[in-house]
């Protein structure tokens, strides 16, 4: 459970993370709501699963997954520029945080 509730919450970074980013410095409303919400979910998972995952392991797994995650999506959307070695390098961060779990 404390692995789902981790990766849950890695993926709220991501959503928080883009939504800091459209909100203009924290002018415009609705991104600015969806960025405090998501932050303040994603930060109390990932505090619950620190509970049960080792600090280091949990932290570098949530930052992995919400960097992955943010990227991948800035690329779908377009706003960043996507390429293979991009993706390959995001594809060895995502194996290196799934290495983390199968250590773990």
């Amino acid at each position: 459970m404390a692995w789902l509730v981790l990766v849950l919450s890695g993926a709220l970074e991501a959503v928080w993370a883009t939504a800091l980013a459209r909100s203009d410095g924290l002018k415009r409303p609705v991104p600015t709501v969806v960025f405090v919400v998501a932050m303040v979910v994603s930060m109390v998972g990932l505090g619950w699963a620190m509970q049960f995952i080792a600090a280091g392991t949990a932290y570098a797994v949530w930052v992995g997954i919400g960097a992955a995650l943010t990227a991948l999506w800035a690329m779908v959307s377009g706003v960043e520029r996507a390429s293979v070695q991009r993706v390959a390098l995001i594809a060895g961060l995502v194996a290196c945080v799934v290495g983390l779990k199968v250590l773990s």
